[in-house]
This record gives structure tokens, sequence and C-alpha cells, in this order.
């Protein structure tokens, strides 16, 4: 029976490698778009795609029950959305730190609950985020300190999905990308050493494998993918 996969953020970089990826494994992905907008790329395979405002928790939870409705099982969920923002304590003001927080911490919130549920009565699955390393170091987080605080708190939300999911087959991980190999990266970094940074295919394997019945024996929640940067 083919599993199905639920990837947010799938039109961007990761997004993209993502649903190539698990395509290419035998998923059938679901995979969300902004109202309005499209994937930006074509693939072929078995993909649906479904608009959502993943800021909207009535909304969110409208659209994975309809998934639910129509395909019966999410068998792994890629919760990729989330927006980098710079900024230390001087630059870091009440609105910035509830964007930050809306769109980094809230759209996974909203998306993780109802799938929570759902793995909960069909028996488990696997659910990925997405953290920062500014959000593990201090001295790398100072300057994006909105950004670093929302993923900080994907991290405890991690463990408490996993405390509440350990008897029911139930694993959430939390990546941890260093610089993803991007356009926008390299334009904002024209001196790097590319080959350094991380691909959004490597960290689309990675995700892929940990999701995998080969992976069925990993508990530790935090998947660190720093290449060499």
């Amino acid at each position: 029976m083919k599993k199905n996969v639920f990837i947010t953020g799938a039109s961007g970089n990761l997004g993209k490698a993502a649903v190539e990826k698990f395509l290419n494994e035998g998923y059938r992905v679901i995979a969300t778009t902004s109202p309005g907008k499209t994937l930006g790329f074509t693939v072929a395979g078995d993909i649906e795609t479904v608009e959502a405002d993943l800021t909207n928790e009535s909304a969110v939870s409208e659209v994975i029950n309809t998934v639910i409705a129509r395909h019966q099982t999410i068998d792994v969920a890629l919760l990729l959305v989330g927006v980098f923002g710079a900024g230390g304590i001087k630059e870091t003001d009440g609105a910035l730190l509830k964007k930050m927080y809306s769109l980094n911490f809230e759209t996974a919130y909203f998306s993780v609950r109802p799938i929570f549920v759902q793995m909960e009565k069909q028996g488990g699955g696997r659910i990925v985020l997405v953290g920062s390393r500014p959000s593990l170091h201090p001295t790398e987080g100072k300057d994006f300190l909105a950004y670093a605080l929302s993923k900080s708190l994907l991290f405890k939300l991690a463990e408490f999905l996993n405390a509440e999911g350990a008897a029911k087959n139930i694993v959430t991980h939390i990546i941890v990308p260093s610089v993803i190999d991007t356009p926008a990266n390299r334009k904002a970094n024209p001196s790097a050493k590319f080959s350094d940074w991380v691909t959004p295919e490597e960290i689309a394997e990675t995700m892929a494998f940990i999701t995998s019945e080969k992976a069925k024996a990993v508990r530790e929640p935090v998947v660190k993918i720093y290449g060499n940067s």
C-alpha cells in the first residue's frame, strides 16, 4: 500500500528536493502551497497540491482533515515552512518577534497538532520539523534573535511530541541544517566556499532515511546536517 507524505513549504528549495525525493521513494506526495500560488515546478509522479494558509489554525485543520478523509492516513509529515530574519536585541521589537513566532513556530504547530492526532489513530507515523543552528549556539543566535527564539521552540516541541508519542509509534525528528546551498544564499554570500554548505538534496536524503523503516529504531530527535560549515 502506498504511503502518504504531507509536505509544507513544498515550493521552496528544500521543499522541491523533498517532493522529488519522496516521489522517487514511491510515496504519494501531498504538497501545500500558499493560497493562490503554485509549486513553481513540475514533477512526474503521484502528487497532489493543496492550498493552505498555514498561519490560520482553522484553515490548516480543515485542509488536513480533507486530506485524511481522501487518503485515510498521513504516514510522514515534513513541516518545512519557515522564514529567516536578522536583528539583534536592539532591532528586535515585539512586531518582529510576533512575526517570527507566527511564521516559524505557529505554522509548524498548527500543522503538527491534527497530524499527530491522526497518527495516533492510525497507529504511528513520522514527523520532521526544521530547527536552526543559531537556536543552538548563542554566539550565532544573538544576531538573529527573533528567528533563533522562534526556532528554539521547535526543539522543545519535538521533545514533548516524542514524550507523548513514545508508546504510540510516533517519532518526531528535528533537522538542523547549517547554510543551505541555494541561489539566494549564494547571492547573499558570494565569497563563501559553497562546497562546505549542505544541499537541499542532501537534506532530503536524510529526511527520507529518518522517516523510513530502516530508521525505525532511531529515537534521537535532533539531526544536525552541517556539512563542513
